[in-house]
């Protein structure tokens, strides 16, 4: 069925010329390149995984074109059938680092840290995959409340990592000095007058120049240093389970609970992005859309986990730029998935980036995480807040952000229960569940008022 097309220059069927799809997907790549490597940099810098790090960049870009092109192509009842960039999702870093610390804790190097990480989310993909199949009926329980308070818990908890990035990263000689914070806040001053451009492609780019600014300073005054390219291989050959394959109940729980919420999370990227391609956001075709969508959502973080690197997810700010090209064309994620794949090839990509100095990276992921927080608090303010959803909020914030600042709150408790309830983001997810599910169980009756004037009278 031929839909109006409306404003957009392209359609989701038509087909732009080469130079057309190339000048699109370009503006996709720029507005989701920072946000696929940065995990990584970010897991690989906090729990030491040093000569690593640039093979699993490599890897991330390479798996983020793989899953880019399913979502695009949608093979059988997988994929949307748009364009649905996947990159690494940021949802998973508290819950990937906990693990690491987990195995680092009983004595394991790196490669047990990643042979445990990518095993638990190989298994945990599982979740996510049985869930496309009914995600229509987890709305009664998983609401847009639910996936607020998620999604804000991780912003906030994942700002202190931004923050602590700046001061110069967990153990600097230097931290807090007066050049780790103005290298922190010349990224960030950066970001934000680039934001303040009309121009569409200035603020696409804009952390991206961001980084690239506070980089070529550090580099100036002596904070970062030139990569060693001989000692780099040439091509990145991906390797199945390189770092061999491990499982931890401990670790796998909080990630389980996490590819529950990411399902939600992306129906609501799935349906903005039929919004603004002009597809229908209601019936069956767009049921099954959804569904395809988080299926390959799943199945992209299974073959993320297959290839040493983390979960994937569909990017939201990739909706912003279909909006803003006109050009929704699923041909376009083609073209992405080509760009992201040979970028991915060069592991020297990776070399260089991980000379980029802590408070660089720093000043620009408290900008994303700090954009995650306000995304989740967004879709809260959304909502009609009426004093139960109020009190699910009160509850779900006191105890999530409570295990945050009281860390030793449940040290008496077993381990799987400090694992799964230390984690703030499971805690606050767990609490806002709870609470919707006994609301579901017992709703306000509407003739409680009646009732009240009865007695009045």
């Amino acid at each position: 069925m031929e839909h109006d097309k409306g404003d957009l220059i392209y359609g989701l069927d038509d087909k732009p010329s080469v130079k057309a799809a190339s000048y699109a997907a370009l503006q996709h790549v720029l507005a989701s390149f920072v946000g696929i490597i940065t995990p990584t940099l970010i897991i690989g810098g906090v729990l030491g995984l040093g000569e690593h790090v640039p093979y699993l960049i490599s890897m991330a870009l390479m798996v983020s074109g793989v899953g880019t092109f399913i979502q695009a192509r949608r093979i059988g009842p997988v994929g949307a059938g748009m364009i649905c960039v996947q990159g690494t999702s940021f949802a998973f870093l508290g819950s990937v680092l906990g693990a690491g610390f987990l195995v680092k804790a009983n004595g394991g190097g790196p490669d047990e840290m990643l042979a445990t990480i990518f095993g638990v989310c190989f298994f945990g993909a599982f979740v996510e995959i049985v869930l496309s199949r009914f995600i229509d009926k987890l709305k009664i329980v998983i609401t847009p409340v639910v996936t607020g308070i998620v999604i804000t818990t991780i912003g906030i908890y994942l700002i202190k990592v931004g923050v602590t990035d700046i001061a110069g990263g967990v153990g600097a000689e230097d931290f807090g000095s007066a050049t780790n914070l103005l290298l922190g806040s010349l990224v960030l001053g950066t970001i934000v007058a680039l934001n303040m451009s009309r121009n569409i492609m200035v603020r696409l780019s804009s952390i991206l120049v961001g980084l690239l600014v506070g980089w070529l300073v550090a580099l100036m005054i002596g904070k970062a240093s030139m990569v060693d390219f001989a000692s780099q291989p040439l091509l990145s050959i991906p390797v199945p389970f390189k770092y061999g394959f491990a499982f931890d109940w401990h670790a796998f729980v909080p990630i389980a609970f996490i590819y529950l919420i990411t399902a939600i999370e992306s129906t609501g990227d799935l349906t903005a992005n039929c919004m603004f391609s002009k597809q229908p956001i209601s019936g069956s075709g767009y049921l099954q859309r959804i569904k395809g969508g988080v299926l390959a959502d799943g199945i992209n973080s299974l073959i993320a986990a297959t290839f040493n690197t983390f979960p994937n997810t569909t990017f939201s700010q990739n909706n912003g730029v279909i909006h803003l090209t006109g050009i929704a064309s699923r041909y376009i994620g083609y073209f992405i998935a080509g760009i992201l794949f040979v970028l991915g090839m060069f592991p020297i990509l990776g070399a260089v980036l991980m000379t980029i100095p802590k408070p660089v990276l720093g000043g620009a992921t408290l900008v994303m995480f700090g954009t995650v927080a306000a995304a989740g608090i967004k879709i809260i303010a959304n909502e009609e807040l009426d004093r139960r959803k109020i009190m699910t909020i009160a509850i779900s914030f006191g105890l999530g952000l409570g295990v945050m600042l009281v860390p030793d709150l449940l040290k008496e408790a077993p381990k799987l229960v400090q694992t799964v309830l230390g984690s703030p983001v499971t805690m606050s997810g767990i609490a806002a569940l709870t609470m919707a599910g006994l609301l579901s169980l017992f709703p306000e009756s509407e003739k409680l008022p009646k009732r009240v004037e009865a007695s009045e009278a």
